[in-house]
């Protein structure tokens, strides 16, 4: 018996409806994937208790919450933090991301062309999590009752006074030389291998001056032991805002410097899981109870979108990158 023409059509049309159903489901599952389907790694290029650690450590646990998925800090201390970020940039597996300082994403492959890395090519900006303006700090001894009268002690001073920094090619070092560069003072630059030692040579005296986060300086300001000259923001910063600005202070117009810490994946990690993870750490950020934790360590929560990030990236590349230039800066 013959099958009537009619009915064939509709078997046809019917068998098409499944098969593009099947398809439609099979696409989906294949562009939207389940994420994250095993814990997320977290890199931090700076040991166990320094600042970039605190904040990974900071947002873990919400973001663990967040995701349903572990969420795993790593700290791979190296190179200025570079270690780490190179780990990111090549990662493939789509659950690896790390928390990372100003230069791991700006300047790192200008100051040295063969970091194994290029930040601006091979990271993915998430968001900025937390921004800082650096402490112009002297010795409590410092000449000058001002800002004005400190830098023209410095600059009769010339090349006899120095500063230190926690090693070439730090924002410390390029922020001090782009200050040189403003107010016509000429301090010379010795690297120590971190903070703490720059604050050790400036209360014993080998040290006339540094920048250094408001986080670590104030405590030694406030009890007498070391001098605030101001701070490298536009205006006073909310993390210090009993000391003024460097514009504030006279001695320079425009002038703005801060260090920041923020959150990157490899160039690779597809867009959607990006936004994902720029939504849930930029909420995080700004919840009452991570903002407070923040601020304890020293920064002021941006909490911005990639978006975000990636704007602040390139204006930074663009300021510190000429500065490195200008002033010949090679990391060693």
């Amino acid at each position: 018996m013959k099958k009537h023409p009619v009915r064939r059509t509709v078997l046809a049309l019917a068998l098409a409806a499944i098969s593009a159903g099947a398809f439609a489901q099979k696409s989906t599952r294949a562009t939207a994937p389940a994420w994250p389907t095993k814990p997320l790694r977290i890199m931090v290029g700076f040991p166990g208790g320094s600042t970039p650690d605190l904040v990974a450590r900071t947002i873990a646990e919400p973001l663990s919450k967040a995701l349903g998925q572990p969420v795993v800090v790593e700290n791979r201390p190296g190179a200025g933090g570079n270690i780490a970020a190179d780990i990111v940039a090549k990662a493939t597996d789509d659950h690896t991301i790390g928390v990372m300082i100003n230069g791991n994403m700006t300047i790192a492959k200008l100051l040295n062309p063969a970091t194994p890395f290029d930040p601006l090519k091979d990271l993915a900006p998430i968001s900025l999590i937390g921004t800082a303006p650096l402490l112009l700090t002297a010795p409590a001894n410092a000449p000058g009752s001002n800002a004005q009268e400190f830098f023209l002690a410095a600059r009769n001073a010339g090349n006899k006074w120095s500063y230190g920094t926690p090693g070439i090619g730090t924002v410390g070092h390029i922020g001090m030389e782009l200050l040189k560069t403003k107010t016509n003072i000429d301090p010379v630059h010795v690297p120590y291998p971190g903070n703490p030692q720059v604050i050790n040579g400036l209360l014993g005296g080998q040290l006339q001056l540094s920048l250094l986060p408001p986080g670590l300086a104030a405590a030694q300001i406030r009890a007498g032991k070391l001098k605030a000259v101001g701070v490298t923001s536009s205006g006073r910063s909310p993390l210090v805002p009993e000391y003024p600005s460097l514009d504030e202070g006279g001695v320079t117009r425009g002038f703005q410097l801060e260090i920041w810490t923020a959150a990157a994946g490899p160039a690779s990690l597809p867009k959607p899981i990006v936004a994902k993870l720029s939504k849930l750490i930029s909420e995080i950020a700004r919840t009452p109870e991570v903002r407070q934790k923040l601020f304890q360590q020293g920064w002021q929560v941006a909490g911005t979108s990639s978006e975000g990030l990636a704007n602040r990236i390139k204006a930074d590349t663009a300021l510190l990158g000429g500065v490195i230039a200008m002033r010949g800066i090679k990391a060693e």
